[in-house]
Protein backbone atom coordinates (compact mmCIF):
# COMPACT_ATOMS: atom_id res chain seq x y z
CA UNK A 1 0.00 0.00 0.00
CA UNK A 2 2.68 2.49 0.95
CA UNK A 3 4.68 1.64 -2.18
CA UNK A 4 1.71 2.54 -4.38
CA UNK A 5 1.14 5.81 -2.54
CA UNK A 6 4.82 6.77 -2.63
CA UNK A 7 5.04 5.89 -6.33
CA UNK A 8 2.00 8.02 -7.05
CA UNK A 9 3.43 10.94 -5.11
CA UNK A 10 6.76 10.66 -6.91
CA UNK A 11 5.08 10.81 -10.33
CA UNK A 12 2.67 13.57 -9.31
CA UNK A 13 5.27 15.88 -7.80
CA UNK A 14 7.89 15.11 -10.45
CA UNK A 15 5.38 15.71 -13.24
CA UNK A 16 4.03 18.93 -11.76
CA UNK A 17 7.44 20.46 -11.24
CA UNK A 18 8.58 19.50 -14.73
CA UNK A 19 5.39 20.94 -16.24
CA UNK A 20 5.88 24.16 -14.30
CA UNK A 21 9.50 24.42 -15.45
CA UNK A 22 8.61 23.75 -19.09
CA UNK A 23 5.84 26.34 -18.97
CA UNK A 24 8.12 28.97 -17.45
CA UNK A 25 10.90 28.26 -19.94
CA UNK A 26 8.51 28.49 -22.88
CA UNK A 27 6.86 31.66 -21.61
CA UNK A 28 10.14 33.45 -21.00
CA UNK A 29 11.52 32.37 -24.37
CA UNK A 30 8.43 33.66 -26.18
CA UNK A 31 8.67 36.90 -24.21
CA UNK A 32 12.32 37.28 -25.20
CA UNK A 33 11.55 36.57 -28.86
CA UNK A 34 8.71 39.08 -28.74
CA UNK A 35 11.06 41.74 -27.42
CA UNK A 36 13.90 40.92 -29.82
CA UNK A 37 12.78 38.84 -32.85
CA UNK A 38 16.26 38.89 -34.38
CA UNK A 39 17.59 36.83 -31.47
CA UNK A 40 15.21 33.92 -32.04
CA UNK A 41 18.00 31.88 -33.63
CA UNK A 42 19.91 31.99 -30.36
CA UNK A 43 16.93 31.72 -28.00
CA UNK A 44 15.16 28.71 -29.53
CA UNK A 45 18.00 26.16 -29.17
CA UNK A 46 18.63 27.20 -25.56
CA UNK A 47 14.89 26.93 -24.85
CA UNK A 48 14.73 23.43 -26.32
CA UNK A 49 17.72 22.24 -24.30
CA UNK A 50 16.20 23.64 -21.11
CA UNK A 51 12.88 21.97 -21.85
CA UNK A 52 14.62 18.66 -22.55
CA UNK A 53 16.40 18.78 -19.19
CA UNK A 54 13.15 19.58 -17.40
CA UNK A 55 11.40 16.71 -19.19
CA UNK A 56 14.25 14.37 -18.21
CA UNK A 57 13.45 15.06 -14.55
CA UNK A 58 9.87 13.92 -15.12
CA UNK A 59 11.10 10.76 -16.84
CA UNK A 60 13.48 10.06 -13.95
CA UNK A 61 10.60 10.37 -11.49
CA UNK A 62 8.52 7.97 -13.59
CA UNK A 63 11.35 5.43 -13.64
CA UNK A 64 11.84 5.82 -9.90
CA UNK A 65 8.13 5.22 -9.31
CA UNK A 66 8.21 2.04 -11.42
CA UNK A 67 11.16 0.66 -9.47
CA UNK A 68 9.44 1.12 -6.11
Amino acid sequence: MTFAVSGGLIVAIGGQMAALAIGLIGAKAMEAIGRNPEASGRILPAMLVGMAFAEAIAIYSLILAFTK
